[in-house]
Formats: structure tokens, C-alpha cells, sequence
């Protein structure tokens, strides 16, 4: 995952060199291989390169179009390079062409169109000096990062990283106390698609361009998910035999990098379970691999002495046993190696609570490799959504009944009254008597989050917490639709863009890029027209991966009933960690958060962190506390 960045002084100043140095200076943690800049009067564009495929070894970035003088930066990977040559005309041998020069050519032939005619995971501007126009653009699902800040009439600045922003004086440099809020109750971390933790500093979305001139500025989407055309009257098998096809191209394009430089992330589960027994078969028959894999595991050794059963790690032993990978297994007892001093690395304090995560790509990029693919995706793309809820309207009563019980026993711990009550309702309450339960639910679930939270009541109050929640739940679509392919759309950039962006920051820092298959278009438009049976079956979510990888993946991991998550062990791990090095103790916990945590919160929950029972939220304040003073002040450039 490269770096761009780049500075436009509306006003016609000059670029200053020392400021696009310094701008690109902040990139080269994510992209550390090579480093070029490019400047033309008011205008001046950065690249930090990490080469993850072939043909970015060669691509020298940022890129300029001798006739028209056009200008590209870009964080990329394309994955129908060969339909965009053909339709550009470009004759010579692919592999001598880098992505950047097909968006250039994108851009040179449909201009401000172009990003609809790409596919892949991207972010990019392009300098068009005819009109003086700087033209942006993010991919579909917010796969790659850009972040921007715009002084009207004044300056254009935008990155790959927030802090390379913000390392230029002219930027305002504030803390955004609505970001540290909803991190307090982590549940407003959807809040919206374009806040970030600095007032001033923005996100595009996901599926829309920017452009800019020094008159005038737009934001405008580009895509939305929608559901496509009726696949027909497929048989079963036709829809499975059309998943594993669409599947297994978004798997081979994303195995596109040098030799020796990828590998897979690996749970217990189905999600990257299917990622990599696909793209290891993928490998072994060019002759390549075995493919690494990398997992999250406790000893069985620690959790038998520990009284713990731990089928997460059972599930994972039993996946690492298939043929043709690389096995390497991370314990949460064994991260002292791995982590530096636990407050540093994290972009934003989101960052630095997914422990296991952080240590995975640490551990690959340890092994030599730069991209990790992983299946993140799978609980969103093939979610079984309002299925039972279309079964009890339909009529269909003894299969909704039965995938009802099928669902409570795959969860555990829900009743059955309680799961009748509530798919009934939904089913034959019309919406307008509903809507004030909903909303009372809401308020109620609202305040139970809050106070499980340590956040500081007049804090709470003064960023007016009910009112970030009901702007979130305004702005994004959810529920149940006539139409069952909407309805999945609809589920798509609320609940993955704020997980993927953590994956990207992640990913970056730690050197490496992250790549879920499950996230390409193509996927997301077969499977959102899946029949509700094929993503429920039995009470067993994602039927119809669980039927496709019959023989590919072992029957224990295709199953394994809901496993405990493996991250709270790291969380716990990490926490410990912390406390032994001394990086961490109540006392300055309590000093330096009293503005946002509740004093009496912290206590109790430092008590049960030290009697063993619960980690998660002294992680919180620790992350938090680390992160402010790292932003107390502006960054610098690195030594």
C-alpha cells in the first residue's frame, strides 16, 4: 500500500518544496521503498512506493503525460487491466504498463468518468494543467485511504495519512472531541464517512471523486452499491457454480505481487478459511507456493491449564492442516518480540484496540511479505439479512420456525420467545406502529452502551451523544426493503467501511497492504442477488460457502458452531504488557483523561481489569491516553 500526497495553492502561490519534502516524508512508513516528488508552480504531487505487484517495481510515480502535461499519483491496484488496454488501445505488453499509467489513460479518455470504468482497489489525483483542475478519486468499498483539507481560495492538501496533512503549519491543527467521543462508545464508530479525528480533515467516501480548481470545489458519487439485474431461474447448483466462479477471480486478482511477498490471514473460520484454500490451489498450480498463513491462536496447553475451552484454536489447527501452506501461528503470550512500546503506531485510537490484528501483520511482514489477504468481508456480503422474516410473511411458517430454532442454537444464549417476538413483529406489525418502539429500543440500547462505556457524563453531554447516534442511524440505510438484493446493498458501506479503513491503517503501518477478495464488485453484485436459502440454511449462516467448500476445508472448521473471538486474549495479552514495562498505570490513566473518563468508571474497571475478569476497557483508556499525547502536538517529520 504506497503513499500519495500532494499540495494545491489555490491562490497561485508557489509550491514550497520543503513542504511537499515533509508531506512525503510522512509516507514513507507506507511506502518505504521509494520516494519521488513532482512540482509545477502552484501545484506539487508526492509517492511513497510499496511495491505490491510486478509492475509497481518499474512504475516511477508521480507520473506525467508528455503531451498534455496531465499528472498522476496513485495508490493502486487495477484488476481488469486487460479490458481497460483493450478499450484505451494500448498495444504493448502489459507488463510493462503500471496501473497508474491505465488511470492516467482513464482519465485522458473519459475524464471525470473514468473511475466507473475501474475495478479495484484505488486512490488517486491527477493534475490536468488544461484547466487547471485537480481531479481525486476512492474506490468503491474505501479499500485505500485519502484524506483531504480544503482552505477555500487558499490551499488543497491532500494524503494517504491524515498526519502528513497535518504536518504543514498552514493547516489548522485541532482535535475533533466528536471522534474522541465516539471512540468512548464505540459504537458511533459509523458515525459518518468523511469525519476524522482533526477538525478540518475529511475522508472521501467510498465510491466518489473530488474536484478542485482554485474557484471551486465538489464532492460527487461516482457508485452506490445497488443490486444489478435478476440472475434468472437458476437451479441451486447454477448459483453455487456461478459464486465459485466470480469468487475465485476476485482471489486470482488479488494474488497479483512479486514473488515470495504474499500470504493469507487464517481463523477458525469460513471467511478466510475459503480465501485461502482457493488461492493456495491457485498457487500450487502455476507451480508457485506453499502459501503463508497467519493466525491468532492460545497454546491448548495454556487454555487446558487455564480451564478454557478455546474451539477457535482447535478450528485453526485444523484449517492450518491443508495442503499446500506455510503455517505460522501467533500467541498472545508470546507478543513481547512483536510489539515495540504498545502507545506508539496507531493512526487513530481505533487502531490501537485491534491487538490481533496488529500482530499478524507485524508477524508477515517479519517473514518478508507486504500483502496479506484475509476475508473480512464474508460476514457482510453473504449475511442472511431479513430471510426468516420473508419466511413468516410468505406463510411459510414450519421452515421459519425451523430456521429460527437453527439460529438460536448456532448463536447460543437466545430464546426462543424472545427470537419469535421479535421476527413476528417485524414480519406482521406494519412499520408505522413499529417505529416508536424502535425508537424507544434505540434510547434504551443507546444508554445501556453509555453506561458500559467509561465516558465522563459532562463530556457525553457536551458532544450530545443521542444526537451523534440518531445522525448516524439517519444516515445510513438498513432494515428490511420489498426488494432482498437492495436490502443487502444496503448493508454493505455501513458496516464494512469503517472496519476496512482500520484494516488500511493497520496494514500500513505496519508495512504491509491488506486484500479481501469478498470485497470486488463483481462479488458484491452475484451474492446480493443470492436466494435467502443459500445464505441460510438450518440455522447455518453462509450456506452456500459452506456447500462449495466441501472437500476444500475441513468438515471441523465447516462446522464449527460460533467460536469465542481469540481477540480479547491479545487485548488481554497486551494490556498485561503494558502494565509490566510500566507503560501503564491507573494514576495517569486518571490524570490524563479527566476531561473525557469518568473517574469512578476507571476505578472500577481498572479493579477488574487487575482482578483478571475484564481488559477491554482499561485497553480503551490506555489507547486513548496514548494517543492524545501523541496529538497534543503537530506531527513533525521523522528523523
Amino acid at each position: 500500500m504506497s503513499g500519495i500526497c500532494g499540495l494545491f495553492n489555490l491562490d497561485g502561490a508557489p509550491v514550497a518544496e520543503p513542504d511537499l519534502r515533509a508531506m512525503s516524508a510522512m509516507l514513507e512508513q507506507r511506502g518505504p521503498e521509494r520516494t519521488g516528488r513532482w512540482q509545477d508552480g502552484a501545484i506539487g504531487l508526492g509517492h511513497t512506493l510499496l511495491a505490491t505487484t510486478p509492475e509497481l517495481q518499474f512504475e516511477q510515480q508521480p507520473l506525467e503525460h508528455a503531451e498534455t502535461g496531465c499528472t498522476i499519483t496513485a495508490d493502486v491496484r487495477l484488476d481488469n487491466r486487460e479490458e481497460l488496454a483493450s478499450a484505451l488501445d494500448i498495444r504493448r505488453p502489459l507488463e510493462s504498463v503500471g496501473d497508474a499509467q491505465l488511470i492516467l489513460a482513464a482519465y485522458l479518455q473519459w475524464g471525470q468518468e473514468c473511475p466507473n470504468r475501474l475495478l479495484g482497489d484505488f486512490a488517486f489525483a491527477i493534475w490536468d494543467p488544461r484547466d487547471r483542475r485537480l481531479f481525486c478519486a476512492r474506490d468503491h468499498f474505501g479499500m485505500r485511504p485519502l484524506y483531504y483539507h480544503h482552505g477555500a481560495g487558499k490551499r488543497f492538501v491532500f494524503a494517504s495519512d491524515a498526519r502528513a496533512i497535518l504536518v504543514l503549519s498552514q493547516v489548522p491543527y485541532r482535535i475533533n472531541e466528536g471522534r474522541v467521543a465516539d471512540f468512548l462508545v464505540p459504537q458511533l464508530e459509523w458515525y459518518d464517512y468523511t469525519s476524522t479525528f482533526f477538525e478540518g480533515v475529511y475522508r472521501l467516501p467510498p465510491g466518489n471523486r473530488l474536484t478542485v480548481t482554485p474557484s471551486s470545489f465538489e464532492v460527487a458519487e461516482y457508485w452506490h452499491p445497488h443490486p444489478g439485474p435478476e440472475l434468472g431461474n437458476l437451479s441451486d447448483d447454477e448459483y453455487r457454480e456461478g459464486f465459485v466462479e466470480v469468487f475465485t477471480r476476485a482471489i486470482d486478482a488479488r494474488l497479483r505481487a512479486p514473488e515470495g511477498t504474499i500470504g493469507s490471514m487464517l481463523s477458525g473460520g469460513m471467511d478466510s478459511g475459503s480465501v485461502t484454500a482457493i488461492a493456495k490451489e491457485i498457487l500450487r498450480e502455476r507451480g508457485n507456493g506453499p502459501l503463508a498463513t497467519f493466525s491468532g491462536a492460545r497454546r491448548l496447553e495454556t487454555a487446558a491449564r487455564d480451564n478454557v475451552d478455546c474451539p477457535e484454536t482447535r478450528a485453526i489447527l485444523a484449517s492450518s492442516s491443508m495442503s499446500a501452506i506455510a503455517p505460522h501461528l501467533v500467541y498472545p503470550d508470546a507478543l513481547e518480540d512483536i510489539f515495540e512500546p504498545l502507545s506508539s503506531g496507531f493512526e487513530e485510537p481505533f487502531d490501537g484496540v485491534f491487538t490481533i490484528l496488529k500482530a499478524l501483520f507485524l508477524r508477515a511482514h517479519d517473514n518478508g511479505l507486504r500483502v496479506l489477504l484475509d476475508g473480512a468481508g464474508g460476514d457482510v456480503i453473504l449475511h442472511e439479512g431479513s430471510y426468516i422474516v420473508r419466511l413468516f410473511r410468505r406463510g411459510k411458517f414450519k421452515l421459519a420456525l425451523h430456521e429460527m430454532r437453527g439460529e438460536n442454537a448456532y448463536w447460543g444464549g437466545i430464546s426462543f420467545a424472545s427470537s419469535l417476538s421479535r421476527y413476528a413483529r417485524n414480519a406482521f406489525v406494519s412499520d408505522l406502529f413499529r417505529r416508536p418502539l424502535r425508537t424507544l429500543r434505540s434510547r434504551a440500547r443507546l444508554r445501556q452502551w453509555v453506561k458500559d462505556s467509561l465516558i465522563a457524563p459532562d463530556f457525553a453531554r457536551s458532544m450530545d451523544i443521542p444526537e451523534r447516534y440518531r445522525t448516524m442511524r439517519r444516515f445510513f440505510p438498513g432494515g428490511w426493503t420489498p426488494d432482498y438484493a437492495e436490502e443487502s446493498c444496503n448493508r454493505i458501506w455501513p458496516s464494512m467501511t469503517a472496519g476496512r479503513e482500520r484494516y488500511a491503517r493497520i496494514a500500513a503501518a505496519a508495512g504491509m497492504e491488506a486484500r479481501d477478495p469478498f470485497m470486488d464488485t463483481r462479488v458484491l453484485e452475484f451474492c446480493s442477488r443470492l436466494p435467502g436459502h443459500l445464505r441460510l440454511r438450518d440455522g447455518w449462516p453462509k450456506a452456500i460457502l459452506r456447500d462449495v467448500m466441501a472437500g476444500a476445508l475441513p468438515d471441523e472448521v465447516r462446522w464449527t458452531r460460533r467460536k469465542p473471538h481469540l481477540g480479547w486474549w491479545f487485548t488481554e495479552a497486551v494490556t498485561q504488557l503494558a502494565v509490566s514495562r510500566g507503560e501503564l498505570d491507573l494514576a495517569a490513566l486518571d490524570a490524563g483523561l479527566k476531561r473525557y473518563v469518568d473517574s469512578a468508571a476507571l476505578a472500577d474497571a481498572w479493579q477488574d481489569f487487575r482482578a483478571g475478569d475484564e481488559s477491554e476497557p482499561i485497553q480503551y483508556a490506555y489507547v486513548l491516553l496514548a494517543w492524545l499525547q501523541q496529538a497534543a502536538e503537530r506531527p513533525v517529520v521523522p528523523d
